[in-house]
């Protein structure tokens, strides 16, 4: 039998469909899942007007609303002040809640593909995590534009300051994301669970007040995961102010449970098209 050339083989490998789990998979279907994220944003508002603008124009309208009713019960004294503290802390709050949500029926609305396809389950968890990142990444410009006039000095500190924090979040929503995809598919109570425990989790999270109106009950913020991811990332943004220990620290926790929920994916993703 005649042996293949080495430039043949070499051929074979560059055409051959990526596989496995890790990094370098990642890079080499980056522009097949983020091109598929955006596919979706397109078939979502196919036929409107506006386009993808309305992500940002709900979430602005939101914003505004909120701020108008909470800024006169809470008797604010700086009402400006108040509204970019809920707008930005509103915008990124949707897209931590929409990713834990989302994640957790994403296999099951995904069995199909999963069960036909020989494509890896991680490549479903990069497309949903980019699909959310584009839908914050619109709503929070869009939410930064009228606040460039109550407060300029926030596009400073959006070019200065917040890099780290918002990696974090990212990281953050990505590892949430594959945790959340397997547990919804092995357990469909999960999906049930999620939107009752995000909406509780909102309501003790200090986005529509600050964390001192919690007073001795304080310590319920401090607890709250999706707050304290949240929290630097509207500090850099308002304040210009990094905390390098603690942000540094948060990366290393972040890229520790990425390996974990990647591995964790790669052990079962043969038993995930009996659990869909």
């Amino acid at each position: 039998m005649r042996v293949p050339r080495a430039e043949d083989q070499l051929a074979l490998i560059e055409t051959a469909p990526a596989q496995g789990f890790g990094f370098i998979f990642v890079l080499r279907t980056a522009r097949a899942w983020w091109y598929s994220a955006w596919l979706r944003t397109l078939a979502r508002f196919s036929r409107t007007y506006l386009g993808s603008f309305w992500l940002g124009l709900s979430n602005l309208l939101s914003v505004a609303l909120l701020g108008a009713v909470y800024g006169a019960v809470f008797n604010i004294a700086n009402p400006w002040d108040y509204v970019v503290y809920l707008g930005l802390g509103y915008t990124i709050w949707g897209f931590i809640s929409l990713t834990v949500i989302s994640a957790s029926t994403l296999f099951s609305t995904r069995r199909d593909q999963l069960i036909n396809n020989s494509l890896p389950a991680i490549f479903y968890c990069l497309e949903e995590w980019a699909f959310q990142v584009q839908t914050f990444a619109q709503s929070l410009v869009i939410v930064m534009i009228p606040i460039l006039f109550i407060k300029p000095m926030l596009w400073l500190h959006a070019l200065t300051s917040i890099w780290l924090p918002l990696i974090n979040v990212l990281l953050f929503c990505f590892w949430i994301t594959a945790l959340m995809a397997v547990l919804g598919s092995r357990f469909k109570d999960v999906a049930q669970l999620m939107p009752i425990l995000m909406q509780l989790t909102f309501l003790l999270s200090p986005i529509l007040y600050k964390k001192e109106g919690l007073g001795s009950m304080a310590f319920v913020a401090d607890l709250n995961p999706f707050y304290r991811i949240l929290a630097p990332l509207r500090t850099a943004l308002i304040d210009g102010d990094v905390y390098f220990r603690a942000e540094f620290a948060t990366l290393f926790v972040n890229i520790i449970l990425i390996l974990i929920a990647c591995y964790w994916l790669k052990r079962v993703r043969y038993n995930m098209p009996f659990w869909v």
